[in-house]
């Protein structure tokens, strides 16, 4: 399993910005897709964003337009930028990394983000 290590995150008010990170120590991180997933209490985790290898993007239809997935494999790292925050998007974020399959490969250990109306 290819372990991952997420920073970032917190607290924020609706309206405001904040991002997530995922890093990964193994040079191999490169040829996976990364997915972003979100849990709140009580609720079934959902698919937020995916980037692929080739930096191809698509998000879940609630963050369109507010949230920014990227990569950086010089650094092994994936981020999700999350901008005009709305209190829905109160969650524990999780990154993956995924085969051509979708397929995780490992996890992050998770962010908790809270956003305050």
């Amino acid at each position: 399993q290819v372990q991952l290590i997420q920073s970032g995150g917190g607290l924020v008010q609706a309206g405001g910005s904040v991002r997530v990170s995922c890093a990964a120590s193994r040079s191999i991180f490169s040829i996976y897709t990364v997915g972003w997933y979100r849990q709140a209490p009580g609720m079934q985790r959902e698919l937020v964003a995916r980037i692929t290898s080739d930096g191809v993007t698509n998000y879940v239809d609630s963050v369109k337009g507010r949230f920014t997935i990227s990569r950086d494999n010089a650094k092994n790292t994936a981020y999700l930028q999350m901008n005009s925050l709305k209190p829905e998007d109160t969650a524990v974020y999780y990154c993956d990394v995924e085969d051509l399959g979708f397929r995780p490969q490992g996890w992050g250990q998770g962010t908790q983000v809270t956003v305050s109306s």
